[in-house]
């Protein structure tokens, strides 16, 4: 069979150029992978310095300036405490002779438990005189006297009971303490002394005794404080009894009155125990304008 090649030329062309046309297509296809579209990323901005400190400065988080504490323009002041490492604010008042709610209410503290080191606080009541202590009254020999439950007599009739008093009997006031210092004192324990003042660092007497024997208040006065919150005296109470006395007892088992209640002397205020302590004890302290003194020189002799 003979095929007419000029016939069929034009159309064997136009395959030949079809054919090197794909062939020149394959052989440039790219085999890349996928490509994810991403946001490009930003390099990072440094974060504005606090105010008052160089931006990009080495270290400059420690090296910023530290605010003033508060209080610090009466550092120094009479009448005020600059906070030390350790303290608290039961400690200070105590070291003081104030209550630590006084304390805070005087300093706005919000959280008594929260104080700073370098902190100036008061330690007198604002509009006294550097070296006084509160005002705020503490127990009268008639409240003493009279049973904790019982009603408070009215203003009226408490006026008219005390000038009667003084109208019939004109010694009254002359029986009264002459003055802060003459506060009447008894034993707070019947333990024997185990250690006595000084001795060992001591600030009052130790005295010994067996877990559940009775504590007394030594003075008549006002709880100041009943908790746990003095280091190193466990159990404690404080109480104040005029504006120049205040007495403490350490190492209680259990106690036996609150916070602001008034008791009297000889009363029973705890239970002796060894809380914070290697034994059995009591912990006896009696401070005057917040300074420890020798409980034995205000005891009676046994």
């Amino acid at each position: 069979m003979h095929l007419n090649t000029k016939r069929f030329a034009p159309a064997l062309s136009a395959m030949l150029v079809c054919g090197m046309a794909l062939l020149a297509g394959c052989s440039t296809t790219s085999h890349r992978a996928p490509v994810e579209d991403r946001p490009v990323s930003q390099p990072a901005q440094a974060k504005p310095a606090p105010s008052g400190v160089a931006a990009g400065a080495p270290g400059a988080a420690a090296s910023a300036p530290e605010s003033p504490k508060p209080g610090a323009e009466n550092a120094g002041k009479p009448g005020y405490y600059t906070v030390k490492p350790g303290d608290a604010l039961i400690r200070i008042a105590l070291d003081t002779g104030q209550n630590w709610r006084d304390l805070a209410r005087w300093n706005g503290l919000e959280n008594p438990n929260r104080i700073e080191v370098g902190q100036v606080l008061r330690v007198i009541a604002p509009g006294a005189e550097p070296g006084t202590a509160s005002t705020r009254p503490i127990a009268t020999a008639k409240v003493e006297s009279r049973p904790l439950d019982s009603k408070p007599a009215t203003a009226a009739s408490g006026a008219a009971s005390a000038a009667e008093s003084a109208a019939s009997s004109p010694s009254t006031a002359a029986a009264a303490p002459a003055s802060e210092d003459d506060l009447p004192w008894g034993w707070p324990g019947n333990g024997a002394v185990l250690n006595g003042f000084g001795e060992s660092r001591n600030n009052g007497l130790t005295l010994g005794g067996k877990a559940g024997d009775p504590v007394y208040a030594a003075a008549g006065g006002r709880v100041m404080y009943a908790g746990s919150g003095l280091r190193g005296y466990g159990n404690v109470i404080i109480i104040k009894h005029n504006n120049t006395y205040l007495s403490a007892y350490g190492h209680n088992q259990t106690l036996l009155v609150k916070e602001d209640q008034v008791v009297r002397k000889g009363q029973r205020i705890a239970d002796m125990g060894d809380s914070d302590a290697d034994q059995v004890k009591l912990q006896f302290e009696v401070r005057k304008q917040g300074k420890p003194i020798d409980p034995a020189k205000l005891l009676p002799a046994r």
